[in-house]
Order: structure tokens, then sequence, then C-alpha cells
């Protein structure tokens, strides 16, 4: 069998560029050299919930060059990365490792060599890149499935990656990787981002993780050297796993039997194959990997899990300044380790996860991928750059102490209107219509939860700055609670009580709550000022 695409010396990876937004494609050495001068703006062919894969494996990879080339400094040019690259796969010289399609019995790109190169009795096989991928919806409108059947071959390059380095659970014999706590969990990524663009990040994310490299090795107890490296290069035939400490410290992992193929019409198609054990197998750290991404529970030492509600804003909190999350705290991974080179402005936090829900059938429903930018004003950036998140973690936790305590008197103040003007013995069906209403005012909080917290951590008068947001806050809440008037009673007199009964018991909570006495001394006082001559 031929090489074919051969990421080494083709330019199969489309990309625009910085400077006038130009297409243009490179091979993988001359993408290194893009990114190191940050010329790099995006990637047509990456999907959204591609995108962490991919950054993790270009930074992991170049990691993994440089380290095995004893150098401090990027390589400066094309062919000094390609040698450096073709360098990790010595016994493979022709580059095979480095192509889509190599003969079965030797490495192709994240595809392992499958022992005597027979795969007739592979019983899976994927006619579109976006087909392989790892996506498994519980209903087929979340996300078509089978859509790129005229597929790029970096289209087929991002999928393979994203299968390989973060799938779960799929089903008796399809395994996840080790960089999540189990089969039903999902790869987090948490980090710092500063102003630039893709190769600003790469550069900043590699510098990092080079520099960690000793602890990881300590803390696992990894192979300092003559680890596996790149987990495509050893014969796999479904049956053996290899042991987590016989690992490199930045290890691309891949988790499924796949090869890609040709059909015959030259459109490449993927062939798959269940495993009896995973790729990975002895001493799982429950996704405690060191992984430079990745936040680990500081109690329980696993990877964090999140489900369908994402990076919401008590979460994001938590993993951001130490507030206690459901009694949990976290330890920030390596990537959201601010420097002082990050800048003082235009820095931000980002967080991607596809979240895992339980099992469909037999296999892992994926509940949807989440992203979420936080930015980080000047202060923001100062404090969590000395380590003095305490200020933060107590304004966070005021906040969303607040905001529970608001949804707390609308949930009641709708029940109550649901409930024909009654305060108490609430239904069930009351309970949830209410629910689903106050539901609506926490996720407007949830979106504009870390604009206002940085405003009130710039403010030279933040206790006025809070105070305006707590009576923002209230004004939506109450706009949430006459906006659903509509689905009230509306039958005559029934109607004007049940309302007025509504916002009666929405108001008098507010002026006689104990959890925010700033609002509820506030409005008081206006009560008062308005019933003076």
């Amino acid at each position: 069998m031929t090489l074919l695409y051969n990421l080494l010396d083709e330019p199969l990876i489309r990309t625009r560029l910085v400077a006038d937004g130009k297409p243009r494609s490179f091979s993988l050495p001359g993408l290194f050299v893009a990114l190191g001068h940050d010329a790099v703006r995006d990637f047509p062919a990456l999907r959204p919930h591609q995108r962490h894969p991919w950054h993790a494996f270009l930074v992991q990879l170049a990691a993994i060059a440089l380290h095995r080339a004893g150098r401090s400094e990027f390589f400066d040019s094309e062919a000094t990365w390609k040698q450096a690259l073709l360098d990790l796969t010595p016994e493979h010289p022709d580059g095979a490792a480095w192509c889509l399609i190599a003969p079965h019995d030797r490495p192709a790109f994240m595809q392992a060599p499958v022992p005597g190169g027979r795969i007739d009795g592979w019983r899976t096989a994927f006619r579109a890149a976006d087909e392989l991928d790892m996506l498994v919806t519980s209903k087929n409108h979340d996300l078509k499935a089978a859509r790129m059947r005229c597929a790029e071959a970096d289209d087929w390059i991002m999928a393979l990656i994203s299968l390989q380095t973060q799938e779960g659970y799929g089903g008796r014999d399809n395994w996840g990787i080790s960089r999540m706590a189990g089969g039903f969990g999902c790869r987090i990524a948490l980090g710092a981002v500063a102003k630039g663009n893709a190769g600003r990040r790469w550069r900043r994310d590699l510098s990092i993780v080079r520099d960690a490299r000793d602890s990881i090795v300590e803390t696992l107890s990894l192979r300092e050297a003559g680890g596996h490296e790149l987990l495509w290069l050893p014969p796999w035939d479904g049956t053996r796993s290899l042991a987590f400490s016989s690992l490199d410290p930045f290890y691309i992992e891949i988790c499924r039997l796949v090869r890609l193929v040709l059909s015959g019409t030259g459109e490449l198609l993927a062939r798959a194959n269940s495993s009896k054990q995973s790729r990975i197998g002895e001493h799982l750290p429950r996704g405690a990997t060191g992984d430079a991404w990745t936040p680990i529970n500081a109690v329980s030492g696993e990877a964090l899990r999140i489900r369908g509600n994402g990076f919401h804003y008590q979460l994001a909190s938590a993993l951001l300044f130490g507030v206690p999350y459901r009694k949990e705290v976290y330890k920030q991974p390596l990537a959201m380790t601010l420097h002082e080179s990050d800048g003082a402005t235009g820095v931000s936090a980002l967080m991607q996860a596809i979240s895992r829900g339980g099992p469909m059938g037999n296999k892992s429903v994926t509940e949807g991928y989440h992203e979420r930018h936080v930015p980080l004003s000047r202060t923001v950036r100062n404090l969590i750059l000395r380590r003095q998140t305490d200020v933060l973690a107590k304004v966070a936790g005021e906040r969303i102490a607040a905001i529970a305590e608001l949804r707390r008197v609308l949930w009641i103040a709708i029940s109550t209107l649901f409930n024909q003007g009654a305060d108490k013995d609430f239904a069930d069906g009351v309970k949830d219509k209410a629910s689903q209403r106050a539901h609506l005012f926490e996720q407007a909080e949830d979106a504009r939860f870390f604009i206002a917290l940085n405003e009130e951590i710039e403010s030279e008068q933040p206790d006025d700055e809070r105070l305006q947001w707590l009576l923002s806050m209230k004004d939506a809440a109450e706009a949430v609670l006459r906006h659903a008037f509509t689905a009230g009673p509306q039958c005559g007199e029934q109607r004007y009580r049940a309302q007025a009964a509504a916002l009666s018991r929405f108001h008098s909570d507010l002026r006689n709550s104990k959890t925010l006495p700033d609002l509820a001394n506030h409005l008081r006082q206006r009560s008062i000022d308005k019933e003076l001559p």
C-alpha cells in the first residue's frame, strides 16, 4: 500500500492568516513555523467541539519534539521541525506514522498498527469525517450526523484527533480516554488566554507545559525518558493495554481501533473495530494525568466532571476564585496560571468541554458542547497573578448568594400567581411552572455575572456599584414576574387578585430579606421617602 496524505510534506491543514484573512494551507511543520510567528487566525476545518483537542495536540506534540531534541528554543524552519517530528518515529523514517493512509501493519497518523495487517473483519465503516467524530447525540436534530460527505483531508485529521483524544465510553468494548474521570466523564479544558491569536496561545501553553515536565514526572511516577509518547506507534490488537506508568508525561493518546482507507472512487473512508481492553489500562488515575488544562477535585483527586448546564457561574467561580461549589474545591490546572508576560489587559479564562450524560441504550450520550470565556479585568488579573483570590472569592460568593435569594423570592411570587393568589400549599404543577420561569431569570444573571463582578472590583465605590447591580437584578426579576402574568389566571377578579398577591409577596419579601440587607434597607428607605409629604 502506498503512503498517502503525509502531514510532514503536504499542505493538508487549511488556515486563514492574520495579516489579510486569506486562506493558506500548511504541512504540520509549516504550521508550527506559522504559529511561532502568530500568523494564523483560525482553521476553517475546525468545528467548535474540536478546538481544545486540536490546541492540546499541537502543544503536546511540540513539547515532545522539543524535549526529545533537547532544545529550549523553537525550531526556526519547516525543515528542522520536520526532522524533529521524524525523530519521534525512528523506526519509520519514511514518515508512515504521519500519513493518513499507510499499510495496516504500520502506524498511520493517530492510527495504531494492526498485527497481521488485516482489517477485513472490522465491522464499522464511516463514509463521512463527522460520522467518525466522537459526538453521540440523543436526537439527530441536535447535530446532524454524516453531513461531511465531501470532506477534505484536514476534516479527517480533526475528526481523528477529536475521537482519539476526547472520546468516552461508547458501549461494550468501546473504551474512552484516560484524561477524564471515567467513561461517563469528559475532557475538561481550563486555561488563560492572552491577547493575540492561535500562535500566541500555543507558545504560551507550550512554555508552561515544558516547565512543568519534571513535576509531572515526579507527581505521577511517569517516565522521565523512554516512555511512550505517541500512542499510535506501538502495535495494538485490542487485547492488551499499556500501563500508565510506561507513558511519557506529554503523551498523546488514542482510544479506538481505527484505520483510514481509500474507496474505489478514491475517497477517504474509515474502518473501526472494538477492543477487549482499553489502550491505557493499568493504574488509571481517574483523569488526574498531569494534563495542563484539567481541573482536579482537591478532595477526591479526580478530574472535574460537568453536566448539561456546563460552566455556569457557580462552577466557573469555583474554578477561578476557589468559591466552594457543592462543598467541593478544585485545583486549577497549569494553563490557568497567570504570568506577567500575559499582559495587563485583554486576558481571559477559557473553559471548554463536552458534557456526557448517562447511557442511551449501550452508549454514553453527549449532552452538549460548552465553552465559556470569562474576561479578567486588570485588578482581577492582578489578584489572581499574586494568588490573592480571597477578595474575589468573597465578592463572587456574596453575588452567588444574592442571585439565589432573588431567585427564591421570585419563585415564591410566581408560585403565588399560579396558585390563584395563595402563597402556600403549592401543587407540583405550580412549582414546576415557577421553577421554569425562575430559571430564565437565573440564566440572564449567569450571562452577565462576571462582567458585573469585574465592574465592582474595578470601581472606586464598590458598595454603590454592588447596590446598582442588586437594583438591576431586582428589576429583571420583577420583569420576569410581570411577564408571567400572561400565563397566570385570566378570569376577571381572580386575575387581579392573583397578580396583586404575587407583586405584594415579591416586594414584601425583598424589603424583609435578611440575605440582601443592603437591597432591603434601600427599598424600605425608598418606600418611606415616597410616603413623606
